[in-house]
């Protein structure tokens, strides 16, 4: 197991679940639907737990977290279009930029998550349920773009 790889993957995740987090809870501030609101809320505090939950996991390696804020990549963009339909105050284009942002973060725990062999089992343990409760979260998102779509949010 490589423990200098192992911290660096983790501190990527680590800042695309703080990008992530900043995108639900911008959403949850300004969307004017409170059902979705509160939904975008939970999601952002989900990824606060995520990012506490590495965080440990970097603080345990005997390290500190590399926050540089160089928030960069397609997971960022993804999010930061969240920000831009919400100035043009399109709920509806809500639940459609969250998926985008989520499928991009998905994609980074299997970039990630190929490098298991470099890993500690329960790092990867931690990984892949996170992983799988994003994917869960992208069926949700679904079935919220169904339904603004269909109720005009």
């Amino acid at each position: 197991m490589d423990t200098v790889r192992t911290e660096k993957y983790l501190n990527d995740l680590l800042e695309k679940t703080y990008d992530a987090q900043r995108g639900y809870a911008y959403a949850a501030e300004v969307t004017n639907h409170v059902q979705l609101k509160r939904w975008l809320a939970q999601q952002g505090a989900r990824r606060t737990e995520f990012a506490a939950v590495l965080f440990r996991e970097i603080k345990g390696m005997n390290n500190t977290p590399e926050l540089d804020g160089s928030f960069t990549g397609d997971t960022h963009r993804g999010w930061m279009n969240i920000k831009a339909a919400l100035s043009l105050h399109k709920d509806e284009a809500v639940p459609e930029e969250c998926l985008t942002g989520e499928k991009y973060a998905i994609q980074e725990y299997h970039k990630v998550l190929e490098h298991n062999k470099e890993m500690p089992p329960s790092i990867i343990s931690i990984l892949e349920a996170q992983k799988d409760e994003m994917q869960l979260t992208v069926n949700e998102i679904s079935s919220l773009a169904d339904f603004a779509h269909d109720h005009h949010l």
